[in-house]
């Protein structure tokens, strides 16, 4: 599986978050996260990274699928952040 393919499913699932599941997850899911597999369109909630690709896989095993946090630039931060 090359990079574009990972690319390519990170750019569509994050057009149809902005376009499609913003508004609606980030006034009643922020801060949980969401796993978007964007062929279908669907997504997949859950309160760990984990859970929500774990939904995803379960519903599509052979299927990338793109996770990210409500509300958040990135599913995960790591390091510390400085004022």
């Amino acid at each position: 599986m090359g990079s574009s393919n990972l690319d390519d499913t990170a750019r569509a699932a994050k057009a149809i978050y902005e376009s499609r599941l913003r508004e609606a997850l980030e006034s009643e899911h922020m801060n949980e996260f969401v796993a978007i597999e964007p062929i279908s369109g669907e997504h997949f909630l859950g309160n760990t990274l984990s859970e929500a690709i774990s939904a995803s896989r379960d519903r599509f095993p052979d299927r990338l699928a793109h996770a990210l946090r409500v509300g958040h630039q990135a599913a995960i931060h790591i390091g510390q952040m400085t004022p």
